[in-house]
């Protein structure tokens, strides 16, 4: 015990002490220095705005600002933006993040997608509007022919053709609804006076 005592009082073991912080010392500074090399430590790339760029021009501008992306799926269809240009992007434009940072984005469709028409047949013109309206569809105008059932639906058209319900239309398309206006047709009267 006295000597180990004695060891820690000596020459040789200060010397050993000091050697050893030396070490650690230089260790940690290697460490640091490794780590900010391979982590860019303080560079950033500022995120370029993409929004109404195509998907083959958001590549080229991923690629030159040293980033990485991924296309998310196609949200619902945006008129004010170009079909299948960048409507989204997280994070915004401005942000700083580090090189190879991966970029999400979120693309323009095509166009709306298709909605499925009710069944809106022998239901009021009212009601049928509102059905319509619930799916996306809007009713542009509304036409009467002489049938007994007043504000009754009797069939649909889109652009100027007849569509029957359970048929596909894009969202936002703009219908024409064929109602009754009370009147019975004129052959069914014609008939019941020849009898």
């Amino acid at each position: 015990m006295r000597n180990f005592f004695s060891f820690l009082k000596s020459k040789s073991f200060f010397i050993q002490l000091g050697l050893a912080v030396l070490a650690v010392v230089v260790l940690v500074f290697i460490l640091l220095s490794w780590l900010n090399s391979t982590t860019n430590h303080g560079e950033f790339v500022e995120v370029p705005d993409f929004s109404k760029m195509s998907v083959m021009e958001m590549r080229e501008a991923v690629e030159e600002a040293d980033l990485r992306y991924e296309v998310l799926d196609s949200a619902n269809f945006n008129p004010d933006y170009p079909r299948f240009s960048i409507i989204e992007q997280n994070p915004p434009a401005g942000n700083k993040v580090k090189e190879n940072r991966k970029i999400y984005f979120t693309v323009n469709p095509s166009g709306y997608k298709k909605v499925t028409i009710p069944n809106v047949i022998q239901v009021t013109q009212r009601n049928a509007a509102s059905m319509l309206r619930a799916v996306g569809l809007d009713v542009q105008r509304v036409t009467y022919i002489d049938q007994i059932g007043k504000n009754m639906v009797y069939y649909i058209k889109h652009k100027g053709k007849q569509v029957k319900p359970g048929d596909k239309l894009p969202k936002t398309s703009k219908v024409e609804l064929v109602c009754g206006n009370g009147r019975v047709e004129k052959r069914a009267e014609d008939n019941a006076d020849s009898e």
